[in-house]
């Protein structure tokens, strides 16, 4: 169990929400709703030949991701950018830093950070990095020094096992959680994830003023807020969300000392009546359900409450803020690619995007999904190489051989992007139609039974402005009626094929959908 040498002095923040002082979040500026676009820097793009991608590399890039004109129709169009890690690190993927206030040297320097949120802001786009707080690597200074000197003034940044402790205590996934510091040292302390991730003591005041300091460090150099890795394991006993919730919300009045509208998005991994609560403190917490909800729709070509389940979920996270903000995705760097496990039909991952891009929220694009590039475990292959080209060519990485994305046959910017029917123009257009539309932008949802399970409907709205979007998951031409009552005088706004069809007949309006094609009626 933790050492509990700090508690006296955290009381009032560990209980200042029980007793109703932790405050809703603001109304949201709109300034932070958008497309959101996660990549992992070392596969995106190369400036220096070196085969790893680096900060650079993505300045380079912005105007694949977003040229800052909204007239043209060249760039995907995204609002932000989520970089995963880009501190020291010895590990590839970065998530266990040794050094919080730096840039790794393989990713480039502070003044390459700088630029590129500079060249960001100039198109209009935001950007958010990761932030992995619940632990630091075990070549961290402060944790070598915690190990070495039981007197050090890092000795209580970190988790050290007492003579009560249970060292054969096992974590939730069944992993041992006790780790001795030196072969035969007889120290323990304690790492939820992996031995060489020691957590840190968010109990010991010290910790968590230094971890505000690391947030207003990064909005200094430009960053616009950040994700938060693992944001339900700060405290990582199961009775301890409230604990959790305390410290974001902490953490989130610390930074609005130097950025007011910082925009914070959790890793919640959870049921939404367990997400819910964080909404307290973190703007927006990614969607899990969502996504499963999405991908088992479109796999299994039936509609499955989708639009239901997201409204009551919205609904719920409206109990604990004003103006919450969803954060849908598909898959992420820690998961089965989209594509993979769509058995590679790029009819239904045109379907999932749909989706995606039709929700309310946030939602989260994982680099690569646009272009439909394949990925399974282990991690180093969901976090392949982006493909710019089927072969070689400027900015393409290689610092991992491409296991599934390779060949005269892969996917890539370079074979899609004048294909007006490729994955790629299917996710441009989207972004686009979604831009262009205030009840898709900041709207509810409400879902809009259509009696046919092959198409999902839902009406998103936002102030005067309202949309029916129509969903058909199956490869079939189908055709629904709608009475007047739910159609409302409503027209043909947009819809990815040419051949849909509508039609007034009385009081009822017959709408033709053509297979994996998706309609909007205003």
């Amino acid at each position: 169990m933790k050492k509990m040498t700090s508690m006296a002095l955290t009381l009032p923040l560990l209980f200042s929400f029980a007793s109703g002082a932790l405050a809703k979040p603001q109304i949201q500026n709109d300034s932070n709703l958008g497309v959101y676009y996660e990549i992992y820097v070392n596969s995106f793009s190369d400036s220096n030949n070196d085969g790893k991608g680096d900060l650079n590399g993505i300045l380079q890039k912005l105007d694949y991701l977003n040229d800052g004109n909204p007239h043209t129709k060249k760039d995907l169009g995204v609002d932000s950018l989520w970089l995963m890690p880009i501190g020291p690190s010895p590990s590839y993927h970065k998530y266990d830093t040794t050094d919080f206030y730096s840039v790794d040297p393989a990713y480039g320097s502070m003044e390459d950070f700088r630029s590129l949120t500079q060249e960001a802001h100039k198109r209009g786009m935001k950007v958010t990095i990761d932030l992995a707080l619940n632990h630091t690597s075990n070549k961290h200074p402060w944790f070598l020094e915690a190990a070495k000197d039981k007197n050090s003034p890092y000795r209580d940044y970190y988790i050290w096992a007492d003579e009560n402790t249970d060292l054969n205590e096992k974590g939730p996934w069944g992993q041992q959680l006790w780790h001795e510091s030196y072969p035969g040292s007889g120290d323990y302390y304690y790492a939820l994830f992996i031995d060489f991730m020691p957590d840190l003591n968010f109990d010991n005041p010290k910790v968590r003023e230094e971890m505000i300091n690391v947030g207003k460090h990064w909005l200094n150099q430009g960053a616009d807020g950040f994700r938060l890795d693992a944001a339900m394991h700060i405290y990582s006993k199961p009775d301890e969300a409230d604990k959790n919730v305390a410290w974001w919300d902490e953490f989130k009045r610390g930074l609005a000392e130097v950025k007011p509208d910082v925009y914070l998005v959790g890793e919640v991994w959870d049921r939404p009546y367990k997400i819910a609560p964080y909404y307290k403190a973190l703007d927006s917490s990614f969607n899990f359900d969502v996504s499963s909800k999405i991908l088992d729709a479109v796999q299994n070509g039936s509609d499955n409450g989708l639009a239901s389940f997201a409204s009551n979920t919205l609904d719920l996270y409206s109990s604990y803020a004003s103006n919450p903000i969803d954060a849908p995705f598909l898959t992420n760097h820690d998961q089965v690619r989209t594509m993979s496990l769509l058995n590679g039909d790029v009819n239904k991952a045109k379907t999932a995007a749909s989706i995606l891009l039709t929700l309310p929220g946030n939602p989260f694009i994982y680099y690569g999904e646009e272009i439909g590039m394949l990925g399974e475990k282990p991690d180093e292959n969901i976090r392949e190489p982006f493909r710019w080209y089927p072969g070689s060519g400027e900015g393409q990485t290689n610092w991992e051989p491409s296991r599934d994305n390779s060949g005269p046959d892969a996917v890539s910017v370079e074979a899609q992007a004048k294909d007006k029917e490729s994955l790629l123009s299917h996710y441009k257009e989207l972004i686009r139609i979604r831009h262009e539309s205030p009840a898709l932008m900041k709207g509810d949802i409400r879902e809009m039974p259509t009696g046919d399970s092959r198409i999902i409907g839902y009406t998103r709205t936002f102030e005067d402005d309202s949309v029916l979007v129509l969903h058909n998951l199956s490869g079939d031409t189908v055709t629904i009626e709608l009475s007047g009552e739910q159609w409302q005088g409503r027209k043909l706004d947009f819809a990815t094929s040419n051949s849909v069809k509508v039609k007034k007949s009385g009081d009822q309006l017959e709408i033709t959908i053509p297979g994996y094609t998706t309609c909007g009626l205003k």
